[in-house]
């Protein structure tokens, strides 16, 4: 992405509210991911139960992805957003008053669960229709330079978030942080309000919901390049990521406390940020297939090191690593959705994705903590970075068309 592009990019005004959104909303999502595991670690003591964590959001994310979707590509994508983040927000009070009671009355901790589950129905539509939106915002001819700049802003919210948030719990506690939490998310609600964009409502069709739905998996799966990105990278979050184990290594493992287990969330997102910012740089990414394998290959690489680790800085030299690595897929497969798929198929191609990519990090969050109670944190770690190399290997193997890839 070009520095003119770039300007181009950010001279649209309802993009750039666009951002803000995501960067308040992201940093707030982020803060309260690190509260909700260290909270939940503490009172159970049970890696499990952080696995629980993300199950409880996956379950109802994927289970309302394609309808969102498919209500995405027909409906207005601000009213669905505004509905979404106005969902998140209540669930952001209602866990503010289920981790009030967890020491005084322990059962609220099912409570905690609820509106995590809460959430994720909000956020199986909230993801869709945000990527679907894109596309109305911006020209055609720069929209993928507002993917990599949109991806640039999550991550860069994704360092701040997790910092933000073990430090304002450690240092202001519970309360204070929820507050400055769900200020971040009316700030993110006042900036989604302020965007406009011309909506034309879709001639009433005679096609069942069903088979619309059915029309964007089918396109999914014709669609070689999107199938093989979409799989490689559901593989190597499910079975690679270790972000929901974190709580553990830094009580257990690293002996530090929710400020250390900030630092360490935020980690890999500082790597994301630094390598997009040398990848906003190149006019474009050449032979983009066979990076996106190696970058995978790579991120495996750095969970296996990570589980083997115990030295605090050395961890988190490790996991700045995964993100840098982990950026190149995302910015790689975001740009393959927008250029591969039609305008009118967005938001059921985007809900595809979630359940592959979006919902796969929380599903990888309750295969770590099983993993963990199973066979012990650091063998669940190394476990998954092994299995994230195996799936590489099989897909350098087997995926030809991805590995052909060029901009």
């Amino acid at each position: 992405m070009s520095r003119k592009s770039s300007l181009l990019v950010l001279s649209i005004p309802s993009f750039r509210y666009f951002l803000s959104t995501r960067l308040f909303l992201t940093i707030g999502f982020q803060m309260q991911a690190v509260i909700i595991g260290w909270e939940i670690y503490k009172v159970t003591g049970d890696p499990f139960s952080l696995g629980l964590v993300g199950l409880a959001e996956a379950i109802p994310a994927i289970s309302i992805a394609l309808y969102a979707g498919h209500i995405a590509d027909i409906s207005n994508r601000k009213t669905i957003l505004l509905f979404s983040l106005f969902a998140l927000i209540l669930s952001s009070f209602g866990l503010l008053w289920s981790f009030s009671g967890l020491v005084q009355n322990s059962p609220k901790i099912y409570a905690v669960y609820a509106f995590i589950c809460m959430s994720g129905f909000a956020r199986g539509f909230y993801g869709p229709t945000a990527f679907a939106l894109i596309s109305q915002l911006v020209p055609k001819d720069i929209l993928t330079n507002a993917g990599t700049l949109n991806s640039t802003v999550w991550q860069f919210a994704a360092v701040i978030g997790p910092a933000l948030g073990g430090f304002s719990y450690a240092y202001l506690g519970l309360n204070y942080s929820y507050i400055v939490i769900i200020s971040l998310m009316l700030l993110a609600f006042l900036s989604l309000f302020q965007i406009t964009y011309r909506f034309e409502p879709k001639p009433k069709s005679e096609e069942k919901i069903w088979d619309r739905l059915k029309e964007g998996l089918s396109f999914v799966y014709r669609s070689k390049i999107i199938l093989s990105a979409l799989s490689l990278d559901l593989f190597s979050v499910l079975f690679g990521g270790a972000t929901a184990l974190l709580p553990v290594f830094a009580d257990e493992i690293l002996k530090t406390g929710p400020e250390g287990l900030g630092i360490l969330r935020a980690a890999p997102s500082l790597g994301a940020v630094i390598m997009m910012t040398i990848l906003s740089l190149r006019p474009t990414i050449h032979e983009a297939g066979k990076i996106l394998i190696k970058a995978v290959g790579a991120f495996g690489l750095c969970m296996l090191l990570l589980g083997l680790s115990e030295n605090f800085y050395l961890s988190l030299f490790v996991l700045f690593l995964s993100g840098a690595f982990d950026s190149i897929s995302v910015v790689i497969r975001s740009n393959i959705l927008q250029v591969h798929t039609p305008d009118s198929m967005r938001g059921r191609v985007s809900a595809v994705n979630t359940i592959f990519i979006g919902s796969s990090n929380e599903i990888g969050a309750f295969e770590s903590g099983l993993a963990s109670k199973l066979i012990g944190t650091a063998n669940a770690v190394i476990f998954g970075g092994l299995m994230t190399l195996g799936i590489v290997g099989f897909t350098q193997v087997n995926a030809k068309e991805l590995k052909d890839l060029k901009f």
